[in-house]
């Protein structure tokens, strides 16, 4: 393991992603759920992209599966999952997550998304969402992914951070810092350097998603304006002219 990998390993063990936005306790049904509505209610548009249903009886392999959020949606669909994660208290998590849900999962490990264990052409879907622009290397985990997906019609979805988004605008303007700036790791994309990360797909379709809805992180005045003022006039303008500008960059790709 590289000094930088052990060092991102490090950073996620300390943290729990959106944990400040419940005060259930920590591995609780009601922390699970908590997290669950808050995270679809901030990424309005993820249930609309991916299909959570559409893999019944299909091996998923999410890397960097975090408390199991996702999966346990992938597993309510009828899919065979598979978690993976550099911390070994998310995926810990993640097993008690997929326990007191009532679903069931194929593999649940510490792993690291640059070194999958796992054989060529395994998986049906690899799903990483929010995971390449964190890893030490992001060429080895993209080859990974795709090294582990079925050979005819294997899937992979991916998302990252657009470096030309309103968000980041947004950022550098009120001086606001974005979530997990202080990570290790923290890139932002282009749409050129994206495509070329992915290059070894035979297929890749790239949508910028992630527009402002009211937020719950930020408060005082700052909070105020933003969801009061900022939202509501963002969300006016026509979409074709600002689909652009979407803080995320969500790639589905074929083998």
């Amino acid at each position: 393991m590289s000094t930088l990998t052990a060092r991102v390993r490090a950073y996620w063990n300390e943290r729990i992603h959106d944990v400040e936005m419940t005060s259930e306790p920590v591995g609780s049904l009601p922390f699970f759920d908590a997290l669950d509505e808050y995270r679809f209610d901030k990424l309005r548009y993820l249930p609309l992209r991916v299909d959570f249903n559409g893999y019944r009886h299909r091996r998923v392999l999410e890397v960097g599966c975090g408390i199991g959020t996702d999966l346990v949606r992938f597993a309510r669909g009828g899919a065979r999952i598979v978690g993976i994660d550099l911390a070994e208290r998310s995926v810990g998590l993640a097993d008690r997550n997929v326990r007191l849900h009532g679903v069931a999962a194929e593999g649940l490990c510490v792993a690291d998304g640059e070194a999958l264990p796992f054989g060529d052409g395994h998986f049906d879907l690899v799903y990483a969402h929010g995971v390449i622009q964190y890893a030490a290397n992001p060429e080895r985990l993209v080859a990974e992914a795709h090294r582990v997906l079925k050979p005819d019609g294997g899937e992979a979805i991916f998302m990252v951070y657009n470096r030309y988004s309103w968000l980041k605008a947004l950022s550098v303007l009120t001086r606001a810092g974005l979530e997990h700036e202080d990570a290790p790791v923290m890139r932002t994309s282009s749409m050129h350097e994206y495509r070329r990360l992915l290059r070894n797909f035979a297929a890749v379709r790239i949508v910028p998603e992630r527009f402002p809805v009211p937020s719950r992180l930020h408060g005082g005045w700052k909070g105020a304006l933003y969801n009061r003022i900022f939202v509501g006039s963002f969300n006016m303008l026509p979409r074709i002219l600002v689909r652009p500008l979407g803080w995320h960059l969500l790639a589905f790709c074929r083998k």
